[in-house]
């Protein structure tokens, strides 16, 4: 499988494509390549991403449609270029608290209370369906899209491609535009495929391949519309936990007081976790409810079961605020690998439960 024309495309449909990229596209070109060193960069690129699309089961006609006039992003570039990548060890930026404080915000709580209360048969619906605090769901479509308002308006297909032929992470947003064009291949329309400058969409902020795998009808209808439709986008933001390990009936973790003779390398976890290594140093080995109770963690308000295994998480270090953290709380981190994110689920997901 080869360029252009080996997939469908006429060479008129190529203009105004350079003459080399035209001549790479007659030729039986089985590796993705950028063609002779005299062909524009990026028009080589477009025959990479053709090629890998049409390797991988993508439509000609949606090639065709949507490959050869795509257009380089320069600004998106460049704010991949600058993106911080962990600035600390253990991978938190600051302090928790301030951190908490701009991201839990009185208004996030009060409008998740709102919608909390305006979907409660519906939530509690889909919690029974797929095990998951319905808190929890609210609390994740808040943070990410503040409740379906803020969503993105980057072309997903542009940003992608632009991403990809930047190249530092390649094979990530190659794979996803190629899933962007698989969502189209199942009919969703290009202009509903916007979101954010790296890809992640709808009101779970999905990545395109994540939207393929596990987007769920929340509401019946037979459709999941994670663009329009909040309980499709609550839904599947349920079959992600799930999907990651979610516990039915088990907190996410508790706030816990830590002694002054805890015995800090004795619970020290001595493995490496395969994803985000960072962000699970600052977790300790696990141990039952009971064990931390006797090696003298106190609850602060609600408990654990005795049986149910949890890790220390102390983002600020000794003597500041404490979390025993349980495989729910893992399943969030799977959701955006990020300690203080994961807390940030929590603590309101608590608050607009409480209300």
């Amino acid at each position: 499988m080869g360029g252009w024309l080996l997939i469908g495309l006429s060479a008129a449909s190529l203009a105004p494509l350079h003459k080399d990229a035209i001549q790479l596209a007659q030729a039986d070109v089985t590796t993705p390549t950028y063609g002779p060193a005299t062909m524009d960069p990026w028009y080589g690129y477009k025959l990479r991403l053709a090629t890998l699309a049409r390797q991988q089961g993508v439509s000609a006609a949606t090639v065709q449609a949507y490959v050869p006039n795509l257009t380089k992003n320069e600004r998106i570039i460049e704010l991949e270029r600058t993106e911080p990548i962990a600035r600390t060890s253990g991978g938190v930026v600051g302090a928790l608290a301030p951190y908490l404080r701009s991201h839990v915000t009185g208004s996030l709580i009060r409008r998740g209370q709102d919608n909390y209360a305006d979907h409660y048969d519906a939530l509690r619906s889909l919690e029974s369906r797929y095990g998951v605090d319905s808190a929890v769901l609210v609390a994740i479509w808040g943070l990410e899209t503040s409740y379906g308002t803020v969503t993105g308006s980057t072309d997903l297909l542009q940003a992608l491609a632009s991403l990809g032929y930047y190249g530092r992470r390649r094979d990530f947003f190659e794979n996803e535009f190629v899933a962007t064009l698989k969502l189209i291949d199942q009919g969703v329309p290009r202009w509903r495929l916007k979101g954010s400058w790296a890809g992640a969409t709808g009101y779970p902020q999905f990545m395109p391949s994540v939207v393929l795998r596990l987007r769920a009808d929340g509401d019946g209808d037979g459709y999941s519309d994670i663009w329009a439709n909040e309980m499709d986008g609550l839904a599947s933001i349920a079959a992600y936990l799930r999907d990651a390990g979610w516990k039915p009936n088990v907190a996410w973790g508790i706030r816990v007081r830590t002694p002054a003779n805890l015995n800090r390398a004795a619970i020290a976890n001595r493995t490496t976790a395969p994803r985000c290594p960072q962000v699970y140093r600052r977790h300790s080995r696990w141990l039952t409810m009971r064990e931390w109770r006797a090696l003298g963690v106190t609850p602060l308000s609600r408990s654990l079961p005795d049986n149910e295994m949890a890790s220390l998480i102390e983002p600020d270090g000794p003597d500041a605020t404490a979390y025993l953290a349980t495989a729910n709380y893992r399943a969030i981190l799977d959701y955006n690998c990020s300690n203080f994110y994961a807390i940030s689920v929590g603590v309101l997901a608590d608050a607009i439960a409480r209300r």
